[in-house]
């Protein structure tokens, strides 16, 4: 087993924190999962570099970071690549990479291409990125400001520990490989299609907004964040004003504010809501929310609960094949895991 020193954040970009697969259990204390937005990103990540599925890497928003490894390592991206280098040597998302000390990791800045979009990036390094396990997570919780470093953002000079990783010298030193990823990222003239399926207070809606809803464009605006990703296009109305008590949201939950304009809840959200939840977009599509642009464009798809759980089941086997994959190219984590019979990252 090899130990690492660490990193140092040279430049942090728009937005870097320490995330997991999130504190779960915990919402009757008004405490949000949180944790990576995308977990299959950070899962897949974490595979490359032979880390457990949970261990905890950097959520890298809208690129313009730089990051300094300060001992030998292996490092792997997820998500959209922002043009990422090390030490000026363009890098592959989905792919494992051997990492010297000193070398320096960038990722270009959001409008780097007019061809390409994307918002977030994952990365994941041998050992994880070692800060306090604060109830069951190590994840950042920026609205309440706890978790991960110093429970907030990070800076430029900040030094994070490394755990100790599960590779010897060999895997640590042994030429990049890669996976294929989950699929390509958003093009600033695609639309990314979400799942949905209709909420709680569905009913309440005009015939109209209800059509609007699954036929209409959405707009993803700037004011989006980790909280809820706020949407434009025709403003929903429901068929009589009523007042609601407020109740339960999961990440997903699509709320109906009086604008008319729905915000989808992400992983920061709060644990309770009075707005009514016209849908929810299905688990399995969250990550595509996750790294959807600002400025792009959603359509939302109705699907039943049958549709949602073979959405799952459909992911499920994609990790699954990729363990395969991993474990028979000799990639001696992804075979401990296999073994351990690790099915999924949630």
């Amino acid at each position: 087993m090899a130990a690492s020193a660490g990193l140092t954040i040279l430049r942090p970009g728009m937005l870097a924190s320490v995330q997991d697969l999130g504190r779960h259990g915990h919402r009757q204390l008004g405490i949000c999962p949180g944790g990576a937005l995308d977990t299959l990103a950070l899962t897949l990540a974490n595979r490359l570099v032979g880390n457990p599925d949970g261990a905890a890497g950097l959520e890298l928003t809208m690129g313009g970071c730089e990051i300094r490894f300060e001992a030998a390592t292996r490092i792997a991206i997820a998500g959209d690549d922002f043009g990422a280098t090390l030490d000026g040597a363009p890098i592959w998302p989905y792919w494992s990479m051997p990492v010297g000390a000193g070398q320096v990791f960038r990722l270009a800045g959001a409008n780097r291409s007019p061809l390409k979009a994307g918002l977030r990036t994952w990365l994941a390094v041998a050992g994880g990125v070692d800060v306090p396990v604060i109830l069951g997570s190590r994840s950042t919780d920026l609205k309440a400001g706890f978790g991960g470093h110093q429970g907030r953002a990070l800076k430029k000079g900040d030094h994070l520990l490394l755990g100790t990783a599960g590779l010897d010298a060999q895997q640590l030193a042994r030429r990049p490989f890669g996976v294929r990823g989950p699929g390509a990222g958003p093009e600033r003239d695609r639309t990314t299609v979400l799942r949905v399926m209709p909420g709680p207070e569905f009913g309440q809606f005009t015939i109209a907004s209800r059509e609007a809803l699954w036929g209409g464009s959405w707009r993803i605006t700037p004011q989006s964040n980790r909280m809820g990703s706020r949407l434009e296009g025709v403003e929903l109305k429901r068929r009589r004003a009523v007042d609601m008590l407020s109740s339960g949201v999961i990440p997903g939950t699509i709320q109906v504010p009086p604008s008319g304009q729905p915000i989808i809840l992400m992983g920061d959200a709060q644990t309770t809501g009075g707005y009514p939840r016209i849908g929810v977009v299905i688990r399995a599509d969250l990550w595509k929310l996750a790294q959807a642009p600002l400025n792009g464009r959603l359509r939302l798809q109705q699907v039943d609960s049958a549709d949602a759980l073979a959405a799952w089941d459909e992911r499920r086997r994609y990790l699954a094949q990729v363990a395969q994959g991993l474990a028979s190219a000799g990639w001696v984590a992804a075979a401990q895991n296999q073994a351990q019979g690790v099915p999924d990252a949630d």
